[in-house]
């Protein structure tokens, strides 16, 4: 396994690597959710890059930038049958404050992008240059970024850029708390508290199934975790799932929330099948 620090040190790396390049980007604390990634990307190319970065342009003002886990020796001996390991500096990344921007469009002001305004123009701005420096035949993601899922869709098919995007379920913990390396600030207690995200979405799946209308759906969910302890709602909203709209007839949607458990800001999501 090569450790590359520096966009050109990555290029020389990925010389002597033919066939396909997998990619799977990080920004490390990593737990089993990247590694299904990993072993995804694994199972469909000849070699896999992965990328180990806390990408500054993501984060705004306040937020878990500083903060943020970091442990790169530790994510590196977690990495089975990767080739290279991507892990710039910010001066490597970003030699002078960028330009030229990505301008992630109007998805990106809604859900996240309506509390987080910077965030996913910050996300495809480093997606970007490292698809360049890669060039992966694909990318695999996790399903529980779905916001971001759909944005680096947009971008790649906007854009005409040659790779294809793979997602990946979400990886779960045996109590059913989504995988996230910021469940790391949670105490036990929040931790616990914590599970009110994925026991209200599954109450809306419920509703669904039981051929409940979008409004039912929706109505049933935001009530399970509007009054959960411990816990305060950001949003919980049923979109469909491709254009990240509201759902409010029949299709194939998501039930998607973010929520603060003490100090610490969670997402989530569920797909639902309406009518």
């Amino acid at each position: 396994m090569i450790i590359a620090t520096t966009p050109a040190q990555l290029i020389e790396a990925l010389k002597p690597l033919h066939g396909d390049i997998g990619l799977v980007m990080t920004m490390g604390a990593l737990h089993e959710g990247h590694l299904s990634l990993v072993e995804a990307a694994r199972a469909e190319s000849d070699h896999v890059v992965v990328s180990i970065y806390v990408n500054p342009l993501q984060f705004g003002p306040g937020e878990d930038f500083d903060a943020y886990p970091r442990d790169l020796e530790g994510d590196v001996a977690k990495l089975d049958g990767v080739d290279v390991v991507f892990a710039p500096t910010d001066e490597a990344m970003y030699p002078r404050n960028p330009l030229v921007r990505i301008d992630p469009g109007p998805v990106a002001t809604v859900l996240e992008g309506k509390t987080r305004p910077t965030h996913f123009a910050g996300v495809l701005q480093v997606v970007h240059k490292v698809f360049n420096l890669v060039r992966p035949h694909a990318a695999w993601f996790g399903q529980k970024d779905a916001q971001q899922l759909a944005l680096i869709r947009t971008m790649v098919a906007d854009l005409n850029m040659p790779l294809d995007i793979r997602a990946v379920p979400i990886k779960r913990e045996s109590s059913g708390l989504a995988m996230s390396s910021r469940n790391t600030y949670l105490s036990q207690t929040e931790k616990e508290q914590a599970l009110a995200l994925s026991r209200a979405l599954e109450a809306g799946k419920r509703v669904a199934l039981d051929g409940g209308s979008a409004s039912q759906t929706l109505a049933v969910a935001r009530e399970s975790l509007t009054h959960a302890p411990g816990v305060k709602m950001d949003y919980l909203e049923l979109v469909d799932r491709d254009t990240f709209m509201p759902l409010t007839e029949s299709g194939n949607g998501l039930l998607v929330t973010a929520a603060w458990v003490g100090s610490t800001r969670l997402i989530d999501n569920l797909e639902v099948v309406i009518g």
